[in-house]
C-alpha cells in the first residue's frame, strides 16, 4: 500500500508567511554606536505593584507574546499525526537522594537507640537506689515494731490453721447424734429458765458463750475435770455476786453445760434439780410481777455453732454421695 504525498508539500518554492508579524527589533542609540541587542524584559517588573503604569504595560506585552506563540503553533505545517512527537518526554524520577536520607536516618536511629539504652540504665539505677532506701527504712521501722508484727502474724496463722483443722474435723468426724442430744438438752434448760425469768437469755449472751467454750474444751480434753468444775463454779459466782442475778439466771449457763456434756446420770440430775429450782422461784414471785414483756430471744452462740456443724457434715456427706453417684452413672 502506497501513500501519495501532495505536491504542494514537495514544492521548492514553499514559503512560510506568518499571518501576524512578530514584534520588530528596536535599535537603541548608544554613546559609542548602535546596539543590535533585542529588548529584554524583567520578570520582577511583571509583579510590581508600586507603579501602575509600568505594570499594565508589561502585562500587555506578555499577553501579546503568549497569543503570538499560540497562533504560531496553531498554524504549524507539521502533520497532525506527528505532533505527539513534539511533546516533551517526562524526566525519570531521581531516587538516589533517598538512599542518602536513608543512611542518615539509620545513623540517627542508632544514636536514638544508644540514648534510650543509656536512659534505661539510668532508670534502673535510680529504681535500685530507691529500693535500697526503702529496704533501709523498713529495717529501721522493723527494728522497733518488728516483734509485735511478727507476733500478730503468728497469731493470725495459728488462728487460720485452727479454723481449718476444726472445719476438716467437722466435715470428716462430726458426731451428729451427740450434737443433736446436746442441742436438745441445752434447749430444755434454756426453755425452763426463759419461762421462769423472761429475757434472761438475752441479758447474758457472753456468759453463755464462755460456758459453751468451757464445755467444748472439757469434751476435747484440753482441760482437766477438776479445772472444768472450778471454771463452772467461777461462772456461777460471777453471775450471782457480781452481776446480782437471781438463782435461776445465775445457774442457767452452768446447768446448760452440764446437761449438754455431762454423764447421763449428771444430765438427769441437773435437769431435775434445775426444774425444781425454777418451780420454787416461780412460786415465790407475786402475781403482779409475773407479767413481764418478753422480747425476741437470740439464739446462744454455742447452740448455733453446734447446729452449723451438723449442717456442714450432712451437706458434705450428701455432696459426696451425689458425686459418687454421678461418677458411677
Amino acid at each position: 500500500m502506497f501513500t501519495t504525498i501532495p505536491s504542494s508539500i514537495l514544492s521548492p518554492t514553499l514559503s512560510f508567511k506568518p499571518t501576524k508579524p512578530y514584534p520588530e527589533i528596536q535599535f537603541r542609540r548608544n554613546p559609542n554606536g548602535f546596539s543590535l541587542k533585542p529588548p529584554t524584559f524583567s520578570l520582577g517588573k511583571r509583579f510590581a505593584v508600586n507603579n501602575d503604569k509600568v505594570g499594565n504595560t508589561n502585562g500587555d506585552v506578555f499577553m501579546a507574546l503568549d497569543e503570538a506563540e499560540k497562533e504560531a503553533r496553531a498554524n504549524s505545517t507539521m502533520p497532525e499525526r506527528f505532533r505527539y512527537l513534539t511533546k516533551e518526554a517526562p524526566t525519570p524520577p531521581v531516587r538516589w537522594p533517598w538512599f542518602v536520607v536513608l543512611a542518615f536516618l539509620i545513623y540517627a536511629w542508632r544514636a536514638v537507640l544508644f540514648e534510650l539504652s543509656n536512659w534505661k540504665n539510668a532508670a534502673f539505677a535510680i529504681a535500685r537506689f530507691v529500693g535500697y532506701v526503702l529496704k533501709y527504712a523498713f529495717a529501721v521501722v522493723y527494728r522497733f515494731i518488728g516483734s509485735p508484727i511478727t507476733f500478730s502474724i503468728r497469731c493470725m496463722e495459728d488462728l487460720f490453721y485452727t479454723v481449718r483443722a476444726c472445719y476438716s474435723w467437722i466435715i470428716a468426724n462430726a458426731p451428729v447424734p451427740d450434737l443433736t442430744i446436746i442441742i436438745l438438752l441445752a434447749s430444755i434448760v434454756l426453755s425452763i429458765a426463759e419461762a421462769t425469768v423472761p429475757n434472761c437469755i438475752n441479758k447474758q449472751p457472753y456468759i453463755l458463750t464462755v460456758s459453751g467454750l468451757i464445755g467444748y474444751a472439757a469434751v476435747r480434753g484440753y482441760i482437766s475435770e477438776p479445772f472444768f468444775w472450778t471454771l463452772l463454779l467461777a461462772v456461777y459466782a460471777f453471775s450471782k455476786f457480781v452481776k446480782k442475778r437471781d438463782d435461776v439466771s445465775a445457774a442457767m449457763p452452768v446447768a446448760a453445760v452440764l446437761a449438754g456434756v455431762g454423764e447421763p446420770w449428771v444430765r438427769v440430775l441437773v435437769i431435775i434439780s434445775y426444774t425444781a429450782l425454777a418451780i420454787y422461784q416461780y412460786s415465790k414471785i407475786p402475781l403482779e410481777g409475773k407479767e413481764v414483756e418478753t422480747r425476741e430471744m437470740r439464739l446462744p452462740i454455742p447452740l448455733l455453732l453446734a447446729a452449723l456443724a451438723i449442717g456442714l457434715h450432712v451437706a458434705a456427706k450428701w455432696a459426696g454421695y451425689r458425686h459418687l453417684t454421678w461418677m458411677i452413672v
